[in-house]
């Protein structure tokens, strides 16, 4: 057994130093710095390959330099799973050989989710290793999903990576499924499961194992209390793909969205609807964020947006009202508060409304966060809908992001957009002027209202 030594890690970014700093040189965060018990690097054996010198070599990929153009480019194989938001999210299925990375807050899905996709995949064989539950437990939730009459799919409850290795050794799984990365130590490394040199050694070897084997890994990943996923920051760098499971435990609806992906778009989402018996796919997403009123009310707005490949309509409120102390709140829910104040800042110095002595909050209905621009416009409706307390018409919806001058600025695919808003059955759609280039109106069963600035806005909308 080789000396052990101590180090200090930084438990934001993973930052190694012999000795403590007060703020970590590499990502410049105060007091993340931990004390750790490692063994010399120079000691180390790789688990995998010290599990695996008996495993076939046409398992085993032999790589060697090539020239770029000797290189023979074919399409990759992905598994497909009859989840067709996961096959989305990750950018058209599961590939041979990535490393998955899912976060989640505490008791919102994860393990669902993944023991659901374990067990609706027979045709492949599946190994679900737990570090945190018992065979019973699974079992238990196993027989609520009701999916495991043919599942082909093995369950293993243990934290050691040397033991997981022999029975991959063992079982030869087309995919393998971790739960959770925070649970498994490594005897390569003397400090206590969770920490920060256990988690990104673990990684490692589970990095080395999909790639030499060309076995597809996902791992569950705990979050910390600001969001972020546990651990060195370097883990989410390690993997090819993180995709981050949001959603409020008190509604139903759940959101798978990729926030890295090395073989597909980044800004990709699926939503699900949790259920007695698991988690079900919500295949139009659209009919659930907009909101069935049997009368207009003031304030609220109709958007067209994108995450990632997909058109959605989203419902955008806002209530303004005299504020009653010397500052007025400015809050929203699901929308960046610092557009929101600009935008805020845009209506008071070019269009004259008064609202810096009036509180502003702003609400994307569903519990979706939204980035996208284009829904600038919609929420500028909202606000003076509210303000002047004018309902607007149920079926407009609005498309248009808005410059600091109050011109209304052209988005990207913009067809995609006005496609879904006719599919819905919305009778107009404002959208910028700038965007009418090659457009084909006739094409659409909806009527295209294009504006160049806020006041015409005004004037169609409010008149």
């Amino acid at each position: 057994m080789a000396k052990s030594k101590s180090a200090y890690f930084c438990q934001s970014c993973g930052y190694e130093s012999p000795k403590w700093l007060g703020q970590c040189p590499s990502c410049k965060q105060w007091n993340t710095f931990v004390e750790e018990v490692v063994e010399k690097a120079s000691s180390r054996v790789p688990e995998w390959r010290s599990t695996t010198q008996n495993l076939p070599q046409g398992n085993k990929r032999q790589n060697k330099a090539a020239q770029i153009h000797e290189i023979v480019y074919t399409e990759e194989q992905r598994l497909q799973s009859p989840d067709k938001e996961f096959n989305r999210v990750l950018g058209g299925g599961i590939v041979s050989g990535s490393l998955v990375l899912i976060g989640g807050e505490p008791g919102i899905g994860k393990s669902t989710l993944m023991l659901q996709l374990a067990l609706s995949m027979p045709h492949i064989k599946v190994l679900y290793i737990s570090g945190e539950e018992s065979e019973q437990q699974i079992k238990m939730r196993a027989e609520r999903l009701s999916q495991n009459s043919k599942a082909n799919c093995y369950i293993l409850t243990e934290t050691s990576t040397q033991h997981i290795f022999k029975q991959i050794e063992v079982v030869e799984p087309t995919l393998v499924v971790i739960d959770s990365i925070q649970t498994l130590h490594s005897s390569q490394i003397e400090s206590a499961p969770g920490s920060v040199s256990q988690v990104r050694e673990c990684t490692a070897e589970l990095l080395r194992f999909a790639k030499e084997t060309n076995t597809p890994v996902f791992i569950v990943g705990h979050i910390t209390k600001d969001g972020s996923i546990a651990g060195p920051k370097v883990l989410e760098h390690m993997v090819d793909t993180v995709l981050q499971f949001e959603g409020d435990r008190n509604h139903v609806y759940r959101i798978l969205r990729a926030v890295k992906n090395r073989f597909g778009s980044a800004s990709e989402l699926g939503i699900y609807e949790m259920q007695g018996a698991g988690l079900r796919e919500v295949s139009n997403p659209s009919e659930i964020m907009i909101s069935q009123r049997d009368e207009p009310v003031s304030g609220v707005a109709i958007a067209a947006m994108l995450e990632g490949l997909r058109p959605l309509m989203i419902e955008v409120q806002a209530l303004v009202s005299n504020s009653a102390f010397g500052t007025p709140q400015r809050s929203s829910t699901g929308f960046d508060t610092k557009r929101l104040n600009m935008l805020l800042a845009v209506l008071e110095k070019k269009f004259g409304f008064r609202l810096s002595a009036q509180d502003v909050f702003l609400n994307i209905a569903g519990g979706l966060r939204v980035e996208d621009p284009a829904i600038d416009l919609a929420v500028i409706a909202a606000i003076i809908s509210s303000q002047q307390d004018i309902a607007l018409p149920a079926k407009v919806a609005f498309c248009g992001e808005v410059g600091l001058s109050g011109e209304i600025r052209a988005v990207n695919r913009i067809d995609q957009r006005i496609a879904e808003a006719a599919k819905l059955g919305f009778d107009v759609i404002f959208i910028s002027k700038y965007n009418t280039k090659g457009l084909e109106a006739k094409k659409y069963a909806i009527a295209i209202r294009p504006i160049a600035t806020l006041e015409d806005l005004f004037r169609a909308v409010f008149a």
